[in-house]
């Protein structure tokens, strides 16, 4: 059996999160869904697998079903496979922030930079002055990124906020790009950065799953895999699986 695998994610204003948390337990129950779904007053984010209809009707929940009232009919999705099941149980979890930077004053729903398409990012990444930052976590980096790219070195999320401080000036650094597993990642750091002075702040739309998913092995200026938090540990080119490397996925974190 294949099962389908939903990557999401979406900054939406959900004051009424907490109430949210047992209905979509049951949903998600309902279906034989598993997998972790974050819930802040910011959004929603996660991974889930199940069969590909249970996953459809979860997509069409979220979307428009009554639960969320159209609140995420921007959802933030990519769709992969997996020849077992990845998660070993289903967490609805309620948390501060549904990717940890930890700056109260950072809201993706009013500014962000300006998102890339897939097809698009090959040339951006080509231009001159450009400063391309991998927002994601080292080990995450070590694994594959994009050829020039900086390594912020972090070992959780909330770090980047240093990293900026420390290596990056508004004054200088004119032309920034940055890139993430899905995209969630460095929406929040492209709003971050905007707050701090920065001028020009782009981000690949989707993350690097999209471009994966997107553009041609042929024409890629993506070298290794791409780490994902779950029992599949890495996929390449066309959202392929690679062979589990470490210990199951639910136990890490993508702050």
């Amino acid at each position: 059996m294949t099962y389908k695998v939903a990557a999401l994610y979406q900054f939406a204003s959900l004051p009424d999160f907490r109430d949210l948390q047992g209905p979509l337990r049951e949903i998600c129950s309902a279906l034989r869904i598993k997998g972790t779904l974050l819930l802040a007053e910011e959004g929603i984010n996660g991974t889930v697998a199940g069969t590909g209809d249970a996953i459809d009707a979860l997509v069409e929940e979220l979307r428009h079903g009554s639960l969320f009232g159209g609140r995420l009919d921007n959802l933030e999705l990519k769709f992969s496979t997996a020849v077992e099941m990845p998660f070993q149980r289903l967490k609805i979890r309620l948390k501060k922030e549904i990717v940890t930077l930890g700056d109260p004053q950072t809201d993706p729903t009013k500014t962000v930079g300006t998102y890339v398409d897939a097809a698009d990012w090959n040339k951006l990444i080509e231009a001159p002055n450009l400063v391309l930052i991998d927002t994601r976590n080292a080990f995450e980096v070590e694994m594959g990124t994009f050829v020039g790219a900086i390594d912020p070195k972090t070992t959780r999320f909330s770090e980047f906020k240093d990293f900026v401080r420390q290596k990056l000036n508004p004054q200088k650094h004119k032309k920034v790009a940055m890139f993430c597993t899905g995209g969630i990642r460095c929406e929040k750091a492209s709003s971050y950065m905007l707050s701090q002075g920065f001028e020009e702040v782009f981000h690949l739309k989707g993350g690097i799953l999209k471009y994966l998913e997107e553009v041609p092995e042929t024409e890629s200026r993506w070298r290794g895999e791409c780490f994902v938090f779950d029992e599949r540990t890495s996929l390449s080119h066309g959202l392929v699986e690679r062979a589990n490397l470490s210990s199951p996925g639910e136990t890490r974190s993508d702050d």
